[in-house]
């Protein structure tokens, strides 16, 4: 009987500390965002300025737990072939994954449409946050999605 109690005591709390991280780390930090409220915006080639980005803005979330924790789905009113002669190209785009119930925004997908040339990436913001850019990726089908990456001041 004794040997029952003690592993309730340890296992009870446990199971609650579990829950509660996980519903940390997927819900409680994420705030959705107005979507007209997200200003999306490409780097000019030619300027270097920041210009808005040509598309509409379908849903986007945000923490302010972590600067990378961004992310957005939208759709470019330009094809991705036109945005890449106006706009500079992100060199290295690793989207990250964002909370299953955010079901616009799927990483891999996306990664492997970067990967394959069925997607282009484009310099959004850069230093955003200290060592974080801003990214877009244009699907061929005029999908696009954002998000926000550590930029090589912080990796290795």
């Amino acid at each position: 009987m004794n040997g029952r109690i003690l592993a309730m005591l340890l296992v009870g709390p446990a199971l609650v500390a579990g829950a509660l991280m996980y519903w940390l780390q997927l819900y409680a930090f994420y705030e959705e965002l107005d979507p007209a409220s997200v200003e999306l915006t490409l780097i000019s080639r030619e300027t270097g300025v920041p210009e808005p980005f040509p598309g509409t803005v379908i849903a986007a979330i945000d923490a302010d737990s972590s600067p990378i924790r961004f992310r957005a789905c939208a759709r470019a009113d330009i094809a991705p072939e036109a945005l890449s002669a106006a706009f500079e190209p992100y060199p290295k785009p690793e989207p990250l994954n964002a909370p299953g119930w955010f079901d616009c925004f799927d990483a891999r997908e996306i990664g492997e449409a970067l990967k394959a040339g069925r997607a282009r990436a484009f310099l959004s913001a850069p230093e955003i946050h200290d060592g974080v850019d801003r990214v877009i990726a244009v699907m061929e089908d005029g999908r696009a999605f954002a998000w926000q990456q550590l930029n090589e001041k912080y990796k290795d």
